[in-house]
């Protein structure tokens, strides 16, 4: 008997920490049955493998390492593919690349054309997976991100012309030779069939090879798609006629060369708008490719010197003049200039820029000269991980997505059944004429159509998301979207999501001496200390332009307050004790004013000159401009709101009144925020949990649905499912709002393609011809499948518009 034959694998291992993990992987791998050698290296993290493919795949072996706590890292590809013309395409490329033993995950994008592939590359190569997508009939393009731009273009406008040119010859002969059929011609039947013949073969094989040659190669890898049933249609038609010319078993009345070419041409001009309207899905990520910058001035041995962006090195020093693009991500070291941001943050006014500010690649220097050092370059830039993080989540499939898959599967076997079905019933139940039957047969196959089924959520997926990133909204997967759509529960981290973060002075109201002077008075104290309220009364002193005085003889009350000589004059700064422990007099007024600064959340500090009361300041971390209008639309859309924060319930309490929300959980640590939204996902709620990406890491991954709240360039890619690059709470509304509007598009262009597939090929198969009298011709067959398809990508392309609620007027 042959042994078969062993593959060796090498997992990279991650979470290992001493060489007792390695034995527990050794432990695992080895209990695995066909698993003949395993061999774990704790120093380079390595397990190597030997095992037989046929019988155990990479999946349980990664699945052994994980039931004993650790992780495999895998490598990740996204392949351009060409030639994909519908759902089945999608099912054949998949098979043949899961059919390699070293492909974990395999999943192919209609709408991108793209194959976003997890693999592990000592068992399968990129060879590999080129020559399996090849030999399954298919064209590989290569690795995305390595084909030029320029070189994606022009192979997509070679394709579209090619699609052009046999569709408009098809036309162009198909049209006169139906004319041909109808207009009395000074020449005998028999002969007008061989001149059609003689015209209309060099056409047919032109129009239909693409869909005869993709039709011989899924038959000969054992699958049945689309080009088969078309290859079967035209095949029929073209065949019908040649054996009518020669008078093979039918007569002259089954001579359509015209039908025949036009299927042909309608089919090729359905792929031609279908790959046109594709083309327009990515232009998301074209934008963003274009913010590239495509070379970088450096300074090497003292002098400048331009090189391609992709040579620059971290450490590099790279000097941006005005009107160029940054090209990497870097901090400055030299210049001061302001640095356009939009095309990242969306905000309009451009930040300055100086020595020690970071900057990120792709955004554009505008007045002055910078000298960067260069901190991250290529696929570590921000630009390059929104990039990356876009087409990712554009190559996902929502879980709705499983509907249309599993339709596919049993669509084009069923189609095959109608169409014998039709062609029987007519032929030998209702002894129709063989050529009604034929012409039935015919319609059915060319009618059908699971393209539009197939380009339902992948161009409604990639399209949504390209938007998002074009409003600052990065949605990270296909699933997001959908759980996003269903939230029943928005929870707010409030300090710096729903508030700023930053304590502000809010109110200034003083006894017997001016704003001015009880400001200053109080800021020439408080500029000794290092506590955030001393800081924020300076600021706010600063901004105010009041100049601070010299302060002398600062001491401090442990939990009371301040006191410091300013101006000749001793200075309290404090609390209530230290005002009644100086023997400073509070009158009931400002009593008033201290109980209601009290009750709206605010902290409230005394200041006395002497033994004078001077006046109270007001404190609080204020609101963010949007808070208010964000928390109401998520109510007018019957969205739950709650505040979640580590406060005393009577401050959240406060402050949730300020906003407009009920709901407060109060006084909770930041590591059990993740289990107050355990809580609520206990009751049956979808929650949303709106956070900064830095302090919220456990809650943000707990919720249905983590929205990272960014800074601008400063984004926490990696946090939460979705991440709004700008610190603007009505992004957060405007991704769910998004999300239902992806999410309804996909539902509806699912419902368009069942819809027209479940009326039309009964039509096709002449069920209304009893009762109206009304058949389907095969060539208006040929164009209605066109149109279905045009019609979904149509349907997405409709979300490059899209302005959600909360960003109109914006």
């Amino acid at each position: 008997m042959v042994e078969p034959e062993k593959k060796k694998a090498e997992l990279k291992i991650s979470g290992m920490h001493c060489a007792t993990c390695a034995i527990n992987i050794e432990e695992s791998l080895a209990q695995i049955k066909d698993v003949s050698k395993v061999q774990v290296n704790f120093g380079t993290d390595t397990a190597h493998v030997e095992f037989d493919p046929t019988k155990v795949s990479l999946t349980e072996l990664e699945k052994a390492v994980k039931t004993v706590g650790y992780d495999v890292v895998n490598r990740e590809v996204t392949l351009k593919i060409g030639g994909m013309v519908c759902a089945t395409c999608v099912q054949t490329i998949e098979a043949a690349l899961r059919a390699l033993s070293g492909i974990i995950s395999a999943n192919v994008n209609l709408g991108t054309e793209k194959a976003y592939v997890t693999y592990n590359p000592s068992v399968s190569t990129i060879p590999e997976m080129k020559k399996a997508i090849e030999e399954a009939g298919y064209q590989y393009l290569g690795i995305a991100g390595e084909v030029s731009e320029e070189a994606e273009k022009n192979a997509r406008e070679k394709d579209l012309h090619d699609k052009f040119l046999r569709f408009t010859v098809g036309f162009a002969v198909s049209i006169p030779l139906m004319l041909a059929m109808w207009v009395p011609l000074p020449l005998a039947m028999h002969t007008l069939a061989y001149v059609m013949l003689v015209i209309s073969a060099p056409v047919f094989y032109f129009v239909a090879y693409p869909i005869f040659r993709a039709a011989s190669m899924a038959l000969r890898n054992r699958s049945l798609n689309m080009d088969v049933m078309y290859a079967m249609g035209t095949g029929v038609a073209f065949a019908a006629s040649v054996m009518g010319t020669f008078g093979i078993i039918l007569t002259h009345e089954f001579i359509f060369y015209d039908t025949a070419i036009m299927l042909a041409a309608f089919l090729m001009l359905g792929r031609y708008l279908e790959a046109r309207a594709k083309g327009r899905t990515s232009e998301a990520i074209r934008k963003l490719a274009g913010l590239r910058a495509k070379t970088a001035t450096i300074i090497r041995d003292g002098r400048e010197e331009e090189i391609p962006v992709d040579d620059v090195v971290i450490g590099d020093i790279v000097v941006v003049k005005p009107g160029s693009k940054v090209p990497v991500d870097g901090e400055v070291v030299a210049g001061e200039s302001y640095v356009d941001e939009s095309m990242i943050t969306g905000e309009p006014v451009p930040p300055l820029k100086a020595k020690g500010s970071r900057v990120v690649g792709g955004t554009i220097n505008t007045n002055s000269v910078l000298s960067v050092k260069a901190t991250k370059v290529g696929r570590e830039t921000v630009l390059a991980q929104i990039i990356q993080l876009v087409e990712d989540a554009q190559g996902s499939k929502p879980p709705v997505q499983r509907i249309a898959d599993i339709a596919v599967t049993y669509f084009i076997p069923a189609v095959l059944v109608i169409a014998a079905t039709a062609f029987f019933v007519w032929f030998f139940v209702l002894h129709s004429t063989l050529l009604f039957a034929l012409t039935a047969l015919i319609s059915v196959l060319v009618v059908a159509c699971p393209c539009a089924l197939g380009l339902a959520t992948p161009t409604a997926v990639t399209v949504g998301v390209g938007r998002g990133a074009e409003l600052g909204i990065l949605i990270k997967n296909g699933e997001a979207l959908e759980i996003a759509e269903k939230v029943t529960t928005v929870v707010f981290d409030k300090t710096g999501t729903l508030t700023k973060g930053k304590p502000e002075v809010t109110d200034i109201i003083p006894v017997g001496v001016s704003e001015r002077t009880l400001l200053g008075f109080a800021a020439g104290v408080e500029i000794n200390s290092q506590h955030p309220l001393a800081q924020a009364v300076v600021r706010k002193a600063k901004s105010t332009g009041i100049s601070i005085e010299q302060a002398d003889h600062f001491d401090t009350y442990g939990g009371k307050g301040v006191a410091a000589t300013v101006l000749g004059e001793t200075v309290l700064v404090g609390n209530r004790t230290l005002m009644q422990e100086k023997g400073v007099i509070i009158n009931d007024e400002v009593e008033r004013q201290l109980a209601a600064f009290e009750q709206d959340g605010k902290t409230a500090i005394l200041i006395a000159a002497g033994t004078q009361m001077a006046g109270v300041i007001a404190i609080a971390d204020t609101l963010k401009e949007t808070t208010r209008e964000s928390v109401e639309q998520l109510k007018s859309m019957g969205i739950h709101v709650v505040m979640i924060t580590g406060d005393n319930k009577r401050t959240a309490h406060a402050i949730a009144r300020q906003i407009g929300i009920e709901r407060v959980i109060a006084e909770v640590l930041p590591q059990d925020k993740a289990e107050e939204v355990k809580t609520l996902q206990k009751k049956g709620e979808i929650v949303a949990f709106v956070g900064d990406g830095i302090n919220d890491a456990p809650a943000l991954a707990q919720a249905d649905v983590g929205i990272a709240i960014g800074s601008g360039t400063d984004v926490a890619i990696e946090s939460g499912d979705i991440v709004l690059i700008k610190d603007d709470l009505l992004d957060s509304v405007a991704a769910i709002q998004l999300s239902k509007k992806v999410m309804g598009r996909i539902k509806g262009n699912i419902f368009w393609a069942f819809a027209y597939n479940t009326a039309l090929i009964p039509v096709g198969a002449g069920v209304l011809y009893p009762f109206f009298g009304f058949t389907f011709k095969p060539e208006l067959a040929a164009l209605a499948m066109a149109l279905s398809s045009v019609t979904v990508v149509t349907l997405s392309l409709l979300l490059k518009k899209y302005i959600p609620e909360a960003k109109k007027g914006r």
